[in-house]
């Protein structure tokens, strides 16, 4: 409070110097009261212009504190609307809930992918943050602080120009004081002089004397009087004006200055806080961008590569050469594509059928979903999916074996409390769970039996080699055949023999083979064949068959047909309908009952 007041005093001696300098440049000098009268001017003046001054500077203070609160509440709105596009890009670029997104989610590189985008997401839960706290620690807090600021300063304001006009007043009720004073002693001094006037005057008499005389006294009395009041009032306004400029006017200042300085102080905090707020997240930042570095170290090429090796293979081996055919020589004809070799001439026919491909050179024609035991895929591909399918239907048993389970404790807990509920109504529902799970049951034994003949049919686990004997008349060659898979189906698929689906049996009226004698190994791909193939027993079509590709024959389930061509390992059968239709059918989609003794005859070199 000293240091304050001392600062008020230095204020005052600088404005008693510029008074006095100005008082030198004056030629003639002042009375000791005017030089008062003139002292106490100037600092009324004074007092005055300081407070205009301060009262444009605070109001410059408040509008900066405005102007700082706009540009905190705008670095948020940045923010916030960065933490949006951010979550927008996060969001977009999420992988989308089908086959082939998880089917990529695999792959390290798009797991890597994934967890970016999720730390992506995080980060811009962090600018969130960042908003929130400028708002709730900046903005909030100066908005409630510019409203108490805005009224200290109004109060402050106010009593220092209540206490301005109070000692305005005061001045103005001693200078009518101070005139009073001076009228009554010109009026006193005025009566006494007309008294020794009249006094000295012969010819005035006695009594306009007397009269003369009291009213000299009544003047004198009254410039007393004043001169008691004028005493009094200006003993009482100069105590006022000390303590107008030496305790009010210093204590409203020492207000005004503490104001300002909280002000002032109240930014710094505010600033400090402003860069707070950002350092806050950043560990947390820092962890987002440690997990994006390390997603991105997670990333294996070779592991992935191997996955991708894993989705396509296979399963086959690579085809055998291909033999030389010399169409040079009429009478010899060499095997190729897998193909067994004819024992008989072949005639060369304009109109003969195409012959199979090469398994790396084959297009899938089948696009859509394909046989139930996906034996339009290659061995390894079926392999999967089966394993797939059984993976799946044995969760389905899993959850139905729970639900049976939760139902049987339902049930005894009814039998044991009737109160509860009639352990017969939760009969029907464990009975269709029974079903159920029966059928499910199923379904998998026949998903095993087709995985478990798609394994014996792998290279892996069975490595036999076909052989195909070729007849010629000149010479014989021998044409390994790499394996059984390598053949083509009619339909352009792979497949598979289907062994544990098909139910061999005895015909006890089996019908007499045409030619019983003929058991020369015949060409799979080819029709255009001199004599046509004997019967070799019969054959009843299970499910229904299509058969849009060439070299395949349409069947309806519970058909009837003769079987000419035993399977040979690749998941087909050649029947004949009638003397004139004849074609591969699917192994599994049929039941075959073979001739004994035409079975018997029939020999695979």
């Amino acid at each position: 409070m000293l240091r304050r007041r001392s600062d008020f005093f230095v204020f005052l001696d600088s404005s008693f110097s510029t008074i006095s300098e100005k008082e030198e440049e004056k030629e003639e000098p002042l009375s000791p009261y005017e030089e008062y009268l003139q002292v106490l001017l100037q600092m009324k003046m004074t007092s005055a212009d300081q407070f205009d001054n301060l009262e444009k500077h605070t109001q410059w203070g408040i509008e900066f504190v405005e102007k700082y609160t706009k540009f905190v509440k705008e670095r948020s709105e940045i923010e916030i609307n960065y933490a949006k596009q951010i979550r927008n890009l996060s969001k977009k670029y999420q992988p989308k809930k089908n086959s082939r997104e998880e089917e990529e989610s695999k792959y390290t590189f798009c797991r890597a992918f994934l967890t970016t985008l999720n730390e992506l997401n995080d980060y811009a839960g962090q600018h969130e943050v960042i908003a929130e706290n400028l708002t709730a620690q900046i903005i909030s807090e100066l908005s409630r602080y510019l409203q108490e600021l805005k009224s200290e300063r109004k109060s402050h304001f106010h009593d220092g120009r209540k206490a301005q006009q109070h000692i305005e007043s005061s001045w103005k009720q001693l200078e009518s004081c101070k005139r009073r004073f001076e009228r009554d002693c010109k009026e006193a001094d005025r009566a006494q002089q007309y008294f020794e006037k009249m006094d000295a005057d012969i010819n005035v008499t006695k009594a306009d004397v007397e009269k003369a005389r009291q009213q000299a006294q009544m003047r004198h009395q009254m410039a007393a009087d004043s001169k008691g009041d004028y005493s009094s009032y200006l003993q009482k306004f100069n105590q006022e004006q000390n303590e107008h400029y030496y305790t009010i006017i210093p204590n409203i200042f020492q207000k005004l200055q503490d104001m300002e300085e909280k002000r002032i102080e109240r930014l710094g905090v505010c600033m400090k806080t402003f860069a707070d707020v950002d350092r806050q997240v950043l560990p947390i930042v820092g962890k987002c961008l440690d997990g994006m570095t390390k997603a991105s170290e997670s990333i294996e090429p070779k592991s992935d590569s191997k996955q991708v090796v894993e989705a396509y293979k296979s399963g086959f081996e690579p085809p055998g050469d291909v033999e030389f055919e010399d169409y040079g020589q009429a009478m010899k004809r060499t095997a190729s594509e897998s193909s067994l070799s004819n024992s008989r001439e072949v005639k060369e026919k304009s109109t003969s059928k195409s012959k199979g491909k090469l398994w790396p050179f084959i297009k899938n024609k089948n696009k859509g979903s394909g046989p139930e035991d996906f034996s339009h895929l290659p061995p390894e591909q079926r392999r999967k999916k089966l394993q797939g399918k059984i993976d799946e239907l044995n969760k389905d048993i899993q959850k139905e074996m729970d639900q049976r389970d939760a139902l049987t404790k339902m049930k005894d807990v009814y039998v044991k409390n009737p109160q509860m509920g009639d352990p017969a109504s939760v009969d029907p529902r464990l009975s269709e769970i029974g079903q159920n799970i029966e059928k499910l049951q199923f379904e998998v034994q026949k998903f095993e039996g087709w995985l478990a003949e798609v394994e014996e049919r792998m290279p892996s686990k069975s490595d036999t080699h076909r052989r195909s004997g070729v007849y010629e008349t000149q010479n014989s060659t021998t044409v390994s055949n790499n394996c059984a898979q390598d053949r083509e189906s009619p339909d352009g698929s792979y497949t598979e023999e289907q062994n544990s689906e098909t139910q061999v049996k005895a015909n006890p009226n089996p019908t007499p083979p045409t030619n019983p004698t003929s058991t020369t190994p015949e060409f799979d791909d080819e029709f255009d064949d001199e004599e046509t193939l004997p019967t070799i027993g019969t054959c009843k079509a299970l499910y229904p068959f299509e058969g849009h590709n060439e070299g395949t024959i349409s069947v309806v389930e519970g058909e009837l047909l003769y079987v000419i061509e035993e399977d040979k390992g690749d998941g087909w059968t050649r029947v004949r309908r009638n003397e004139d239709e004849e074609g591969y059918v699917p192994t599994s989609y049929i039941e075959v009952f073979l001739e004994t003794n035409a079975k018997g005859a029939m020999t695979y070199i």
